[in-house]
């Protein structure tokens, strides 16, 4: 017997017909659409540059064997070298401070030189750690010091500094690794740079208004950040310091990809992984601050008002003259042109073509720009303090070494790529992450980062995560057949 008209046309048969006929058919047209991949632009070249190279594999290994060498010297022996070549070292840092010297002087040939050497024996000699990061800090201090005479424009400059800075502070992270974590100081105070902003003290450092934080996440992206430039560093983000006058109540200014510009507390800044923090504070002796000695505080409450008056979106773009957007290391830069002060007196430049087009691909517009790790550089700023996460030293230089041999695959044409299928589902959470901007909120994608991006970020993650181990387990088994810790050059040849 034949169904009834009232079963055959019931709501849910013809609901489901309508399903099957239109719903499924549009769906699969939108998911089609939705797989549509985004174009992503050429990035510019910048022909006239080209990135630092040490080119020195052979000075390293033999850099190794002098530390392999001096790990056989009686200790008695061992420590009066190291004391002679410190004493040495500290004449010619006195000789640095004394008038003007050449960028291409053979002295800072010599300090290069002696830097390297005794981190060979102190990495053999954990108890002469202290005095050889005390000369080290003397150096850095002398060579920013005779820097305010030269052109930072010039090349030549460029790569004096950052031979003499990024290599020293290398050189001493070399012995520090081969030392008990005991024996590594966590703090290391330079110079107190004087300063009549208000002040607090944050773990055991006074810190003043207008005093700007380096310091190294430990996501893939901070360790692209940091390495993703001419002159790879240490750093991968900037904070500005502001100090209440009546409170003395401390906030820290910074930009972050996954919410723009925030203002947090100290304990809100630490809580983000922070593998190394360093202080820098403008020199008191710039002819603006002489006029006006309260101009870094000022920059710091200029700032401090607008990141609390208004929602100002991260600028994935790096455009580090238009303010309307910013990133991290903008949010000082942008405070202090504000007051007259030009804060990275070289830019940074980032010409290697895979990089360039990694960085584009991630919605990077600007290849002359303002990186973290350049900041150090600049003659204007004296370094405070630097603390470093003595634990998390390794992870550091682990992570560094895979990002370069990242890298290296960057620039024979590999490209980041991400999973095609999922472009659809990304674009809708991208959608919703939109809605919760509007809103207020925080979404899984970043305000300003397209689907693709996420998915690419995603694929760096997943690229970083599985080398980084494989890198781990071979520094393991290269320190228990050893018996001391892979020196950097080594960890990029096991991460190769």
């Amino acid at each position: 017997m034949p169904d009834s008209p009232s079963v055959q046309d019931s709501p849910r048969r013809r609901w489901r017909r309508r399903l099957l006929t239109r719903g499924l058919p549009a769906l699969a047209a939108l998911y089609l659409l939705l797989l549509i991949p985004d174009s992503v632009p050429d990035p510019p070249r910048l022909s006239p540059r080209s990135p630092f190279a040490w080119n020195q594999d052979e000075r390293w290994k033999g850099l190794e064997e002098r530390f392999l060498a001096a790990r056989q010297v009686p200790p008695d022996e061992r420590r009066f070298s190291i004391r002679n070549e410190l004493h040495s070292g500290q004449a010619d840092v006195a000789r640095l401070r004394e008038g003007t010297i050449a960028v291409d002087d053979p002295l800072l040939d010599r300090m290069e030189d002696r830097v390297f050497s005794l981190a060979t024996r102190v990495g053999a000699s954990p108890e002469d750690l202290a005095p050889f990061l005390e000369f080290a800090n003397a150096m850095r201090d002398a060579v920013k010091e005779q820097s305010t005479r030269w052109d930072l424009q010039s090349p030549a400059v460029r790569a004096r500094l950052y031979r003499l800075l990024y290599g020293g502070r290398a050189a001493v992270e070399e012995a520090m690794l081969q030392a008990p974590p005991s024996a590594i100081p966590a703090l290391s105070l330079c110079r107190d740079e004087p300063s009549q902003a208000p002040s607090a003290v944050v773990r055991g450092v006074r810190i003043h208004s207008g005093d700007v934080l380096l310091s190294r996440g430990a996501a893939p992206t901070s360790a692209l950040i940091a390495r993703g430039n001419d002159f790879p560093g240490n750093f991968s983000h900037v904070a500005l310091v502001h100090v209440d006058a009546s409170t003395s109540q401390v906030s820290l200014i910074e930009a972050h990809i996954e919410k723009g510009v925030t203002v947090a507390t100290v304990d809100e800044y630490l809580r983000d992984t922070k593998l190394r923090v360093m202080v820098l504070r403008l020199r008191a002796n710039l002819p603006a601050l002489v006029a006006k000695p309260m101009l870094p505080h000022e920059a710091a409450t200029w700032a401090l008002a607008e990141a609390k008056a208004r929602h100002v979106p991260y600028d994935f773009a790096m455009d580090c003259e238009d303010h309307g957007r910013l990133f991290c290391s903008e949010v000082a830069s942008a405070a202090y042109e504000r007051h007259g002060i030009r804060l990275w007196m070289g830019m940074s430049t980032i010409s290697s073509p895979g990089l360039c087009a990694w960085l584009a691909s991630f919605g990077v517009e600007n290849f002359l720009t303002q990186e973290p790790s350049d900041l150090e550089y600049d003659p204007q700023l004296r370094v405070v303090a630097e603390w470093r996460d003595t634990e998390a030293l390794l992870q550091d230089h682990v992570d560094n070494a895979v990002t370069d041999v990242l890298l290296e695959g960057a620039e024979r044409g590999e490209r980041i790529g991400y999973s095609r299928p999922m472009l659809p589902v990304a674009r809708v959470m991208k959608a919703w992450s939109c809605g919760l901007n509007v809103l207020g909120g925080v979404g899984p994608i970043p305000e300003g980062m397209s689907a693709s991006a996420a998915l690419r970020s995603e694929e760096l993650r997943t690229r970083h995560e599985a080398l980084r181990g494989r890198l781990l387990g071979r520094v393991a088994t290269f320190r228990m057949e050893h018996g001391y810790t892979p020196p950097y050059w080594k960890m990029v040849e096991l991460a190769r």
